[in-house]
């Protein structure tokens, strides 16, 4: 079988959210499957620690550079002389025309929920793209059981023609780290001294990040044991230099709340720094209004950080029982998340126990191994 992939989000060199997806999802399909032929569609030559060219394992450069999925790839489905079988893209957009059968991945429909949190131009393409790309694809590849059936309720795609594979997480990377020594050089990298809780994730409006300043605030108050408790906010930079979208209002929260002294936004870590300063923290906190997974808190959990999540959306279904779920339209539950992780250190043990065997359910390989069972049904289908 003949597999075409898009890879251009896999092939950027700071990776989070859909493009670590799509690199870990390469990574694993080049690693448990040499039957089927691979070619992986890019628009710039692939970076080092992308797979190496192998037979049945190669990269195509795009001819067209600019507008992917209308002309770019389009254009090198029907002008290739010996045709894939089947075409992936692991990102939220598909080819608008193609000759061969199209398998697209959906991540979330926070666009649909939270319209407001949008640019208008996003948000119209988001709309548009998405019901085109459902509308045309031969299945749909998703990552939560909670996205699989937003994505029927919103679409009215039959179940059977939706594929969940669960993320995973880079056990080699993300593990328990003892070290204290390491753990403080790294805090001294983004000057953060003392005890900290810490965000990991883009800077936009759904991830809720003004509340939980505020709940942080109200927190650090009433904890005088811990009045010195910090707020560090590791915020990935997107496109050409902005941190995420509509970022003022968080970016002015930490004045607004009389703790500006007390959260450290750090802009883009790299992941190997990542372990260290979730292992120096008291706990992570994902306060999200909508995720299709959250990676970032099976990461945490995994280097043994208390996880504090949203109760809402796919949070739940991931975390489980190994997460202090908060409700995130509530400045008091939120507060009162931070306040119990932090002061009863019996419950912070336990949820780090349970984090620690919770995140044995996920792996990068069988996320790899769902995808290619639906790739494979989908080309061995008639038309």
């Amino acid at each position: 079988m003949k597999i075409w992939i898009d890879g251009y989000e896999a092939n950027v060199p700071q990776r989070l959210g859909s493009s670590q997806v799509a690199f870990e999802l390469l990574r694993n399909l080049e690693k448990i499957d040499h039957k089927n032929e691979y070619t992986i569609l890019l628009p710039t030559p692939p970076l080092e620690d992308l797979p190496k060219e192998r037979p049945g394992w190669k990269y195509q450069l795009l001819t067209i550079k600019r507008f992917k999925t209308l002309i770019a790839i389009p254009y090198a489905l029907y002008t290739a002389k010996e045709k894939p079988d089947v075409f992936l893209s692991p990102t939220h957009y598909g080819p608008l025309f193609s000759p061969v059968k199209r398998v697209i991945t959906i991540f979330d429909l926070a666009f649909l929920h939270f319209p407001g949190m949008f640019k208008l131009r996003d948000l119209l393409q988001l709309k548009l793209w998405t019901w085109i790309c459902v509308k045309k694809a031969k299945h749909i590849v998703t990552i939560s059981d909670f996205s699989k059936q937003d994505i029927t309720a919103q679409y009215g795609v039959d179940g059977d023609y939706i594929t969940v594979a669960y993320p995973g997480y880079d056990s080699s990377v993300f593990k328990p780290v003892k070290d204290r020594k390491e753990i403080e050089q790294i805090k001294q990298k983004y000057k953060i001294t003392g005890s900290y809780i810490i965000y990991i994730g883009t800077i936009q409006p759904r991830k809720n990040l003004v509340r939980l300043i505020e709940a942080f605030s109200r927190a650090s108050s009433s904890l005088s044991p811990l009045a010195q408790l910090k707020l560090v906010i590791v915020g990935k930079t997107t496109g050409l230099g902005r941190e995420g979208w509509m970022f003022e209002e968080t970016l002015n929260a930490p004045r607004k709340y009389g703790v500006e002294d007390k959260v450290i936004f750090t802009g883009f870590a790299p992941t190997e720094d990542l372990p260290y300063l979730l292992a120096g923290s008291q706990a992570f906190i994902l306060p999200s209004l909508w995720e299709g997974f959250g990676i970032t808190a099976l990461e945490a959990m995994a280097c043994a950080a208390p996880v504090i999540v949203s109760s809402v959306s796919s949070l739940p279904e991931i975390v489980g029982d190994a997460g202090v779920m908060v409700d995130p339209y509530s400045i008091e539950d939120i507060t009162q998340g931070i306040t119990a992780i932090i002061k009863d250190d019996k419950l912070r043990q336990k949820k780090i126990q349970l984090g620690l065997r919770r995140v044995k359910k996920f792996s990068w390989e069988s996320c790899a191994r769902e995808t290619l069972e639906a790739l494979e049904r989908v080309a061995g289908a008639k038309r």
